[in-house]
């Protein structure tokens, strides 16, 4: 092997450059790191929970730090109770929190109609900008990626509507 390395460092320029500190070009500059991190704790103070956090399976408890800006209430926050008794490894999990989003979205939605200060998806989605500076032309006529994908959602909502009013009115024939 000795005699490999020394022919190699001869034919081949910078060959070995790590066996020599000499020929290293970081060596000046090479430090050891500091010891430690310059903290003043081995562990962070443990945070006081004020509302239900929920916390996986797999984890023994909670961290000592989290978010606990959007503590599970309402429907959306049962499904994503149940959702935690699972494992983070099941698709069930998973589709369950989605679903638990989806449900919570409805329920601002819904809970913003009640306290009478309704969305306006108009001014919130910047549609008034979009004509106001003439947004709009860069959507159509340039083969965008995401208005295929908006004809394309709209085409399986509207077969899934229609699905639903016939499924709807089949099964209201054979109840009666």
């Amino acid at each position: 092997m000795a005699i490999i390395s020394s022919e190699m460092k001869q034919r081949i320029p910078g060959w070995g450059a790590d066996l020599d500190p000499k020929n290293r070009p970081g060596v000046p500059r090479e430090r050891k790191p500091p010891q430690g991190t310059g903290a003043h704790w081995e562990e962070p103070e443990r945070q006081v929970p004020h509302v239900r956090i929920l916390v996986s399976t797999e984890h023994q408890g909670l961290t000592a730090t989290f978010g606990s800006a959007c503590p599970p209430r309402g429907l959306s926050g049962k499904i994503r109770e149940y959702a935690y008794r699972l494992s983070e490894g099941k698709k069930a999990h998973w589709i369950l929190l989605l679903l638990a989003d989806r449900i919570d979205e409805v329920e601002g939605v819904l809970e913003s109609l009640v306290r009478g200060r309704p969305h306006n998806p108009i001014s919130e989605m910047g549609l008034k900008s979009e004509f106001r500076h003439q947004a709009y032309r860069t959507r159509f006529g340039q083969n965008r990626a995401d208005v295929r994908r908006q004809k394309r959602e709209a085409l399986i909502l509207l077969g899934l509507s229609t699905g639903a009013i016939l499924t709807r009115r089949f099964l209201g024939r054979k109840a009666s």
